[in-house]
């Protein structure tokens, strides 16, 4: 209640409302207390292993609020239960022009067309090998940059992953933003069919005789079920670990009467407009694949109510983005509560 009468209020009249310069500011503090943030309290009945990761708790940070893993160890401190950092390119890119991220307060939902802005795969690599060990399992979010055109994606793709593999717990396929011109095309069953070979056959180098680790795909909660079910023959033949459902939607539905004038902004709708959605595919997927496949389910959770019915309807684990911004720090620890209590 703190952070939404009081918190809450003040963020979002900081920089004169401006959203992403306000992210920015959040941010930049959990930088810097990272250094000081302890270990997770674990709550041992909430522990559980997903595609032969172990979370202390199914809880996790959506990609997207910590593009460049500047905060890591403050989010487990918070009581994520696994973060999942990027989405990061081959190349560092700006992202499109400002302003990008819009605030639907009435509707408790955000319009972003941040275009992958981030430091690139790189960069990435040397901060996590400054950083350490953390204290719950990450995630790399991976897109194609913007320069690199959609029939040479597989290599971009592998590059990242090729940087990045040894600090990842999983990695995260991005082929569902609405914001990179041409990426959602991937999710078509001759592209998608081409990038996860060339995903599956680098991991498996990375790994040297090992397993190799989990590769997931992000879906955009757009598709048809026919689609979706393609989608998932292709993931059923190339070794795909689980799916993540699901992305920010290019929908309008369910928006309230107050922020009709921002429904024009181009970019993809996330937080509570999306939860019904999100859950359909979470839902079908799960019945599609009679739940052999794991699944991340994301989009509109903003209670523990949300979380628990995302949870009853498939899904492994879940994310939280839009929902934390509204409802800040005390909606996961809630959530854990909730789930220890069920």
């Amino acid at each position: 209640m703190v952070y939404r009468s009081v918190v809450r209020k003040a963020l979002f009249r900081m920089h004169g409302g401006d959203a992403e310069r306000v992210h920015e500011t959040t941010l930049g503090l959990l930088e810097g207390v990272s250094p000081a943030a302890g270990l997770v309290r674990r709550r041992p009945a909430l522990e559980r292993t997903v595609f032969g990761v172990r979370f202390p708790n199914p809880v996790g940070l959506a990609a997207g609020l910590d593009k460049n893993g500047r905060a890591l160890p403050a989010w487990g401190a918070l009581g994520f239960g696994f973060v999942e950092v990027g989405t990061v390119t081959r190349h560092p890119q700006p992202g499109n022009p400002r302003p990008r991220l819009f605030r639907l307060r009435a509707s408790e939902a955000i319009i972003n067309r941040m275009g992958f802005n981030n430091d690139g795969a790189q960069a990435l690599a040397d901060r996590l090998a400054r950083l350490g060990p953390l204290s719950v399992p990450l995630g790399i979010s991976l897109g194609k940059s913007k320069v690199t055109p959609v029939e040479e994606a597989v290599g971009d793709y592998r590059a990242s992953l090729r940087a990045l593999y040894r600090f990842g717990d999983y990695f995260a396929v991005n082929i569902s933003s609405p914001n990179t011109p041409g990426l959602r095309g991937l999710q078509d069953r001759g592209a998608l069919t081409e990038l996860l070979s060339g995903l599956d056959e680098a991991a498996r180098e990375l790994a040297g005789g090992a397993a190799p680790k989990p590769i997931l795909v992000k879906i955009a909660p757009d598709l048809t079920d026919g689609a979706i079910g393609e989608l998932l023959e292709v993931c059923d033949g190339h070794g795909v670990s689980g799916l993540i459902a699901t992305n920010t939607t290019l929908s309008r539905e369910g928006l309230a009467p107050a922020d009709r004038a921002l429904a024009g902004e181009a970019g993809g709708l996330s937080g509570r407009p999306l939860a019904e959605r999100a859950r359909e595919v979470v839902r079908f997927v799960s019945r599609r694949t009679d739940g052999r496949l794991p699944i991340i389910g994301v989009g509109g959770i903003a209670s523990p109510d949300d979380a628990a019915r995302m949870l009853d309807a498939g899904a492994s684990l879940v994310q939280l983005y839009t929902g934390f911004i509204y409802e800040g720090p005390g909606l996961v620890r809630r959530i854990n509560r909730a789930l220890a209590a069920r």
